[in-house]
């Protein structure tokens, strides 16, 4: 099936090669009915825009080896629960990816029928329209039904395809592919997800087999693969997973691992495996979730100069936080639930930092902001045109003063 995330819920959509939609709702652990898919279908591509989730491409059965293709583009509206139609692919097929860009969606891979495909073509949901785009490089074969070649992500706007001893990454800038450090060698049925850096590293998990068991004895043997775009690097851990063609959702840096099917040893001479299919929910806490601090940047006050006394405190705060606080001038932390005004501030340097802490304890410390206030920031007295005189009314206070004329004083 395919998985995708709106507002805070998971969508589980296709389920046992059917149109339905199941929405999942973490703050209740409750799953829902939706309204079905108008064009039933499997192994098709999922990506969100705008809210609104759209499903791509996919098979409407099996052929032999290969799949009956379809270039549908659905897209659903959680909001409304309704579902409309838009332009389909240039080029069916099955079992493709598809990310997003830049508000564009692009459909990568898959296959045709049971010839592998290495296409690339960019929807724009605003004109609904599609273009071709630069091929990868390597073409993956898809065609076989429980063997999922290849999973996608999105980091840092490149789109990252990975298989087994193979990392591909799409620049959409520049439409150019470029090859990574090669993962470990996979077995079959990938999943994955990537994590945003904002609860947990970022990183792309990739769920998978170590052997397919399919025509053996024994039991495939699940791993967990973990690839780190920064220092271009894998390494390997035990997997939550039992189960192949399962879907994962990524919601807050957990990946949601869902569905898909568990085998167990057939009757004797147990050449084969048997496939049950699963309705299982599982929740995988990637490595380090919770030790990344709070990103705070401050909009006001800037690193100038200001003709008011007063300034506005103003910042953005990457995620839910559960203490907000300001230093002035290397003073005491003053607490905060939001947007504030320093008031009262004398002419003169100064210096603020914002701290925010989250529900971890993971303190987060913004930059040091340095900024002035002039010195003639204090109220300036209006001036008034009376008679042809010009008329300075002083609003800071009174003078009195003496002098003498003609002996008396003025």
């Amino acid at each position: 099936m395919g998985v995708a995330v709106v507002n805070g819920k998971i969508y589980a959509i296709g389920i046992e090669g059917g149109g339905s939609i199941e929405e999942y709702d973490p703050s209740t652990d409750t799953w829902t009915f939706k309204a079905p898919m108008p064009t039933p279908r499997f192994f098709f591509a999922t990506a969100v825009y705008q809210d609104k989730i759209y499903c791509i491409g996919g098979a409407i059965a099996c052929c032999g080896s290969g799949f009956i293709v379809s270039g549908e583009n659905e897209v659903y509206d959680p909001a409304t629960n309704t579902w409309a139609t838009k332009e389909p692919l240039l080029t069916a097929r099955a079992n493709l990816q598809a990310n997003v860009v830049d508000g564009k969606i692009y459909a990568i891979g898959g296959t045709k029928g049971n010839v592998p495909s290495n296409i690339t073509e960019v929807y724009d949901p605003i004109t609904d329209s599609w273009t071709t785009k630069a091929s990868m490089p390597v073409t993956y074969d898809c065609a076989n039904y429980y063997t999922n070649k290849y999973v996608s992500s999105v980091v840092n706007n490149k789109i990252f395809m990975l298989s087994s001893g193979l990392t591909e990454i799409y620049d959409t800038d520049n439409d150019s592919w470029s090859l990574r450090a090669s993962p470990p060698p996979f077995g079959n049925a990938l999943a994955g997800g990537a994590t945003t850096g904002v609860f947990a590293p970022q990183r792309i998990y990739v769920f998978t087999s170590e052997n397919t068991g399919f025509d053996s004895r024994s039991s495939p043997v699940f791993k967990t693969q973990i690839y780190d775009p920064q220092t271009d690097s894998w390494t390997a851990s035990s997997s939550p997973n039992a189960r192949f063609g399962l879907a994962v959702a990524v919601l807050d840096d957990k990946l949601y691992l869902i569905g898909g099917h568990t085998v167990i040893p057939d009757k004797p001479p147990y050449l084969h495996l048997k496939f049950i299919s699963s309705s299982e929910n599982t929740i995988y806490t990637p490595i380090g979730y919770g030790s990344i601090p709070p990103t705070i940047s401050v909009i006001s006050p800037k690193n100038t100069t200001y003709e008011s006394s007063n300034v506005s405190l103003a910042f953005t705060v990457n995620k839910p936080v559960s203490w907000i606080g300001y230093s002035l001038d290397g003073q005491a932390n003053i607490t905060v639930t939001d947007n504030t005004t320093l008031t009262s501030l004398a002419s003169g340097l100064h210096n603020i930092t914002v701290y925010a802490k989250d529900n971890s304890e993971s303190m987060g410390v913004s930059d040091v902001i340095t900024f002035s206030i002039s010195a003639e920031s204090f109220p300036i007295a209006p001036i008034a045109t009376v008679s042809g005189a010009t008329v300075v009314i002083a609003m800071v206070g009174l003078f009195y003063h003496s002098r003498k004329h003609d002996g008396k004083k003025q």
